[in-house]
């Protein structure tokens, strides 16, 4: 391909991009239209003008009438990221939208996203973050995650860019938007937990554990754009890496849309690898590789590859490098009138409209929020509390209410979290819930990450005053997110012993958990009776979380991520391999080897009974398929939700390979003493392995089919498949 001229190019590569009506690699007479229309504008088009248009937010060009495309962060919600119009919708963080382990959940807020964006001008969003947490979660960026396991976050990506994007004949028209998929490929993979470090792996681990998402997204959803990672991966910086962008994500996984940097990293192969010795060096290597759009937050000239200043001399001087150019243009001109830019009327942003919000995608926010929370722990079934048995509540902890800020936005949303009109805090929320029925004692008692403890003894009094208490700790924004990595995860501060003075004043107490990445709460699990786990949930936090606290929300939604004992266990992750366990050699000398709370889990207020699963077909072909059913019933004395999960082990392999992974999963609601029966399907993509050549194949023998509640043994109910 490369060695053909440009028409040629445009005609056959072109000429393949999605339309509204194709999938993946198919030709269109649309996508004929739109090919012939881009050569003929690329025919026009000077070389500035070109160089102008591979940059975010390329100014419209007056002269041929090509136009804006507007870019935002779109990972929980719209944010725009130099520019406020008023306020946005802020939904759960991805961490806790992948909480509730329903895609269809953040499929709707996606297209509820798209339509806001639509609303103040943005057509380019950079999401979603398609990452899978490799167990470390001293990595700050553990938030924007969907979680642990490859194929959840596949299916919550997949969903994602759905209802970002559009489907069908809706597909990029006037609601939605282009999405994209990052960081390719396997960002959280380093040695230390730090943002953008290197990630040295084999690639059978690339393909197994950070690749399935990418693949998923460009061949179910016909991602339009996706952002190469920070980092190098095996000592090649992504952005100048030709078998990552171009042999691997186009050729192989068929990805036809543009690729777009992440923030400065194509001038950073010169400041930050070290690769290049000037910026037009740099340049050239993004281009080559098939970096088609450098972004530069802020259009600094200083730290611009794609400028006219670093390329237009090169490229003069080399004009072999001209059909890169042509290519990179190209692509980003295909998705303007793929997102019918060219046709689009200009015009005013309703600011009043904006600022007023959408009722309801509000409420559906709220609804997401009320799905994504996990309840870790209810000994003696403290929680949900009874509001006609208590007299008064104290409210304590640093993250317990937070003000409406001057500027920026709420620590305690997440990273990538626009404005919203309003924020329910936990004070707020429980305030409202009870309605003056109860007395609130409020004390914030310390801060997040301060040493003064004199504000305990107004905490100490106010828990003594009260029936019950909900204590509400955890991390923030400031804390965590991109670029707050962290060496241990402890609580900071003397948050940990605010809950051991409050603990000792003999009341009953709930933790509520306001975080963005797990932490190693040792006491809290050992020594408080309930522990609810809420991430960060949006705007609305305060009412789904009182909703829980008093049980008007059962709490459904299970982890996406194992909780470490200590940053001595990390990486803690249920993907693993085989080792000395049975031998007790496999173990840690003196401590638990065991997560503090394992990936898959989370409690209820009922009761869940599984059956033993069955199988329609017990012997299949290597190219055959079966079905594998299990029935539920909640054995308790209220509704709830139930998340049913199906991991799959191939018994004997020709490789090594993971004791177990997540290739199904179902969230139901149950009425008490109502059974549910759920099945999967096992086929190909259940039951495949890579091979030593690293080809997926299905290897005859027998697998391990388990189905239960969490990813732990005692959780699961199994049964055997043979495969001839």
């Amino acid at each position: 391909m490369k060695n053909i001229v440009f028409v040629c190019f445009i005609a056959a590569v072109l000429c393949s991009c999605d339309s509204k009506k194709s999938t993946s690699n198919s030709n269109t007479k649309e996508d004929a239209e739109i090919a012939a229309k881009v050569e003929k504008l690329i025919s026009q088009m000077t070389l500035e003008e070109k160089i102008a248009e591979m940059t975010q937010d390329a100014p419209a060009n007056d002269r041929l009438g090509i136009p804006y495309m507007k870019y935002g962060e779109a990972l929980h919600g719209l944010w725009l990221v130099l520019d406020y119009y008023g306020n946005t919708t802020v939904y759960p963080q991805a961490i806790a939208a992948g909480s509730t382990w329903e895609p269809e959940l953040i499929k709707k807020m996606a297209s509820q996203t798209a339509l806001e964006a639509r609303a103040l001008g943005v057509t380019h969003a950079y999401s979603p973050n398609l990452d899978v947490i490799s167990g470390d979660p001293r990595y700050g960026r553990v938030e924007e995650s969907y979680g642990e396991d490859p194929y959840l976050v596949s299916r919550m990506g997949v969903a994602f860019i759905q209802g970002l994007q559009g489907t069908g004949d809706e597909r990029f028209d006037e609601n939605h938007v282009i999405a994209t998929a990052k960081h390719f490929v396997g960002y959280p993979e380093n040695r230390r937990g730090i943002n953008g470090g290197f990630s040295d792996m084999s690639e059978r681990r690339l393909r197994e554990v950070y690749l399935p998402p990418f693949e998923a997204a460009i061949k179910e959803a016909q991602v339009g754009s996706v952002m190469p990672g920070h980092q190098d991966y095996n000592g090649i910086p992504c952005h100048m890496n030709t078998w990552l962008l171009n042999d691997l994500l186009r050729d192989e996984l068929g990805f036809d849309g543009f690729i777009v940097s992440d923030n400065n990293d194509v001038a950073r192969l010169e400041t930050m690898h070290f690769i290049s010795e000037t910026r037009a060096e740099s340049a050239i290597l993004g281009l080559k590789a098939g970096v088609d759009m450098d972004l530069v937050i802020g259009k600094s000239v200083e730290l611009s590859s794609y400028h006219t200043n670093v390329l237009k001399d090169t490229v003069t001087k080399n004009p072999e490098l001209m059909k890169y150019i042509d290519k990179a243009t190209s692509r980003i001109l295909t998705a303007k009138y793929q997102l019918g830019l060219f046709d689009a009327e200009p015009k005013e942003i309703d600011t009043k409209t904006v600022n007023a919000g959408r009722k309801e995608h509000q409420e559906f926010a709220y609804e997401m929020a009320q799905k994504a929370m996990v309840l870790l722990k209810n000994e003696g079934q403290v929680l949900p509390l009874d509001m006609s048995k208590i007299k008064s509540l104290a409210v304590i902890g640093p993250n317990a209410h937070e003000e409406r800020p001057t500027n920026g936005t709420y620590s305690l949303l997440g990273g990538y979290s626009g404005l919203p009109p309003y924020y329910v805090s936990v004070l707020d929320g429980l305030t409202s819930k009870t309605k003056g029925q109860v007395k609130i004692n409020y004390a914030q008692g310390c801060t997040l990450t301060g040493e003064d403890t004199s504000g305990f003894s107004e905490a100490i009094a106010a828990a003594n005053n009260s029936d019950a208490v909900v204590l509400v700790v955890g991390g923030s924004r400031s804390t965590g997110g991109e670029g707050a990595d962290r060496s241990d995860l402890d609580l900071l501060g003397v948050q940990n012993q605010l809950v051991e003075a409050i603990h000792k004043t003999g009341k009953p107490v709930i933790v509520v958990l306001i975080n963005g990445r797990p932490l190693s709460i040792n006491y809290i699990a050992e020594n408080i009776p309930a522990i609810l786990e809420t991430w960060y949930l949006g705007m609305h936090s305060g009412d789904a979380i009182a909703d829980a606290i008093f049980g008007d929300v059962n709490p459904g939604g299970k982890l996406t991520v194992s909780f470490p004992r200590s940053v001595g266990q990390i990486p803690v992750t249920y993907l693993e391999r085989p080792d000395f366990i049975g031998s007790g050699k496999g173990l840690y000398k003196y401590t638990d080897k065991s997560p503090l709370f394992p990936f898959g889990y989370g409690l209820s207020y009922t009761s869940f009974e599984y059956s033993e699963p069955s199988l329609s077909k017990a012997t299949i072909a290597a190219d055959g398929t079966t079905e594998i059913t299990v029935s539920i019933t909640n054995t308790g004395k209220r509704a709830g939700d139930e998340v049913v999960q199906m991991y799959v082990r191939d018994d004997f392999a020709s490789v090594g390979r993971y004791l177990k992974m997540l290739k199904g999963f179902e969230r139901i609601t149950l009425k008490p003493g109502e059974t549910k029966k759920v099945s999967f399907k096992l086929g190909f993509d259940e039951l495949n392995i890579l091979n030593q050549e690293l080809k997926k194949v299905v290897e005859p023998g027998t697998f391990t089919i388990s189905v239960g509640a969490s990813s732990m043994e005692k959780d699961l109910h199994k049964v055997k498949l043979t495969v001839k």
